[in-house]
């Protein structure tokens, strides 16, 4: 036999079974298949590697990733395959390609200008149409956000669905799954998804369970009110009679990192009532999303230009520092990732304690004013998680890795601030 590569005196740990003994073998490909495994020493190759002293492994599966729109600008998506990465999960926290109509359109439109791409779409049929004729390094699939559903019948408003948006809701829902996506996803810390009650999950998630799919959620709370989020996607999962994953489990922030016991006490519970419950974790104690995930929820409602609009007044400005967080550790514990203006690229990579020492500003202020500079468009790094909680949560079986990072390269329009590591090497 005769084939493209041959890899020899490996370790193979093919994932047939999670007690399974790793087998000493050799390993043929031709094409894009596996053609061979064992003791292949009559095999002849166009080339030969010896692995020797290294494990031989299918793909790893990121199961929380966010490449919606870093694929699509570039699919090399080299900070995923060099860590071996062959397959991401996207649509997580509420945010999915499609659907976007309405607000849910408008309110993506930096994002697709930031990475130079030109196309447009509604649904998730054109949206994967794209991502074919654009070819990708990895396999691809998807969740529906919630927040895309919500903000294309409702935009960015705080109130409860009426009779009609359920309806145009579910419709939505339905078109993304039919259209190939796996599952609901939720944000409940983000617009809109901050404004939807759990009866509204709910109703979703029975639609969604309907067609065999999943719910995922990045819950309501990872802090203060953790143990009722848990208790809330359990709810959710019970009354829809429906699959729950929780989305980069965490006790966010140092008063709150003796919930854990109690955190996978309700999981296993719930998992002992019937409930398929699992979850994701990146191994690392600093998380990272945009630095308007401090304000109160109120703000963001109406969308991006209300949010600005309010961020700029002086009076309102007076009412959001009364309901942010005010201890010197939390800003400390924050470090800038990514600007969009060139004026501020210095502050990518420091933290906030030596940004507002050079400037001479307190951390509020700051953020006020670099939120307004920026257009809102500022990530952040937040350290503020245990590392005995993280490596209790990686060891529980129900527990799965997920990077919660969108695929970048080394170059072009992707290589851009100092991102989160968790991008990169997650997996060493």
């Amino acid at each position: 036999m005769h084939c493209d590569y041959l890899i020899k005196n490996g370790t193979v740990i093919d994932g047939s079974a999670h007690d399974a003994e790793p087998l000493k073998a050799d390993l043929a490909v031709k094409g894009d298949r596996i053609t061979a495994v064992g003791n292949l020493s009559n095999v002849t190759a166009e080339k030969v590697l010896d692995a020797k002293g290294y494990f031989v492994c299918p793909g790893f599966i990121d199961t929380h990733a966010h490449s919606e729109f870093t694929l699509l600008a570039d699919g090399r998506a080299e900070g995923k395959i060099c860590q071996g990465v062959t397959t991401e999960i996207n649509g997580n926290c509420g945010l999915s390609a499609a659907p976007l109509y309405s607000q849910a359109f408008e309110q993506r439109q930096k994002d697709l200008e930031e990475f130079n791409i030109k196309e447009r779409w509604n649904n998730f049929s054109e949206y994967f149409a794209l991502l074919k004729k654009r070819g990708l390094a990895v396999n691809f699939m998807t969740l529906a956000g919630h927040g895309n559903i919500r903000a294309s019948v409702m935009g960015y408003a705080g109130r409860k669905p009426q009779k009609q948006d359920m309806k145009g809701m579910l419709e939505l829902l339905r078109d993304a799954i039919n259209s190939g996506a796996g599952g609901l996803s939720t944000g409940l810390i983000y617009p809109p998804g901050v404004y939807a009650e759990t009866e509204e999950i709910i109703e979703l998630a029975k639609e969604t369970a309907l067609h065999g799919c999943i719910y995922t959620s990045h819950m309501r709370s990872e802090g203060d009110m953790l143990l009722e989020a848990v208790e809330e996607a359990v709810r959710i999962g019970f009354e829809s009679k429906i699959r729950v994953h929780i989305s980069h489990l965490k006790t966010s922030g140092g008063k709150k990192w003796g919930k854990l016991t109690d955190v996978l006490k309700l999981i296993e519970e719930a998992g002992l009532k019937g409930l398929k419950i699992s979850c994701d974790r990146y191994p690392y104690t600093a998380g990272s999303t945009d630095l308007d995930a401090v304000l109160p929820a109120w703000v963001y409602e109406g969308g991006r230009g209300e949010e600005m609009e309010r961020l700029k007044n002086s009076e309102v400005r007076e009412k959001i520092k009364k309901e942010m967080p005010h201890s010197k550790d939390y800003y400390g514990n924050i470090t800038i990732a990514s600007v969009d203006s060139d004026k501020n690229k210095w502050m990518e990579g420091k933290r906030f304690s030596d940004i507002c020492g050079a400037l001479g500003k307190s951390s509020l202020e700051f953020i006020f004013e670099l939120l307004i500079e920026e257009d809102l468009r500022v990530g952040a790094i937040f350290f503020s998680m245990n590392e005995d909680n993280l490596k209790n949560i990686l060891k529980q079986p129900y527990t799965m890795i997920g990077s919660d990072s969108s695929a970048r390269c080394f170059n072009g329009v992707t290589a851009k601030g100092k991102p989160h590591p968790r991008g990169f090497f997650f997996f060493f």
